[in-house]
């Protein structure tokens, strides 16, 4: 986490030094000779986020006490947490979604008919996939 904190603290002070550079560069331009806002806001608040998670990181550092097995040097890899989540790698369920989606987007780029026929798969895409351990041979 030590090295998450001093990569989001750089980061944050990248942001601000370019944010300033951005808008000098921009008042001393003879052609524009103003702020340019959207690029000077977004600039500053990127540096301003950075500075909040690398400040929050520090806060949950200091309150676990220790460092976590990610950041030692003489960590294992059975060290950490084996516990990430439950994944189907069987499921077609995911691909469909993904799919679906895509059909949503291209109707929405494209003919709008076409979303409403991707909307119908992405509903059942959602539901089959929530409800693949319900049914068949896994299910309880």
């Amino acid at each position: 986490m030590r090295s998450n904190t001093v990569i989001l603290w750089v980061l944050a002070v990248f942001c601000l030094v370019v944010g300033a550079i951005y808008t000098v560069w921009n008042l001393i331009d003879p052609e524009y000779g103003r702020v340019e806002w959207a690029g000077t806001v977004t600039l500053t608040l990127t540096a301003v986020l950075a500075a909040f998670l690398a400040f929050y990181l520090e806060l949950v550092q200091r309150k676990q006490g220790g460092t976590l097995p990610e950041d030692s040097l003489t960590a294992d890899i059975d060290d950490g947490d084996p516990e990430i989540g439950h994944f189907s790698p069987w499921s077609w369920w995911p691909l469909m979604l993904g799919g679906s989606a895509a059909v949503v987007f291209l109707g929405l780029a494209g003919n709008f008919w076409l979303s409403i026929i991707g909307v119908v798969f992405l509903v059942v895409s959602v539901v089959g996939w929530t409800y693949e351990y319900y049914r068949g041979n896994f299910g309880r």
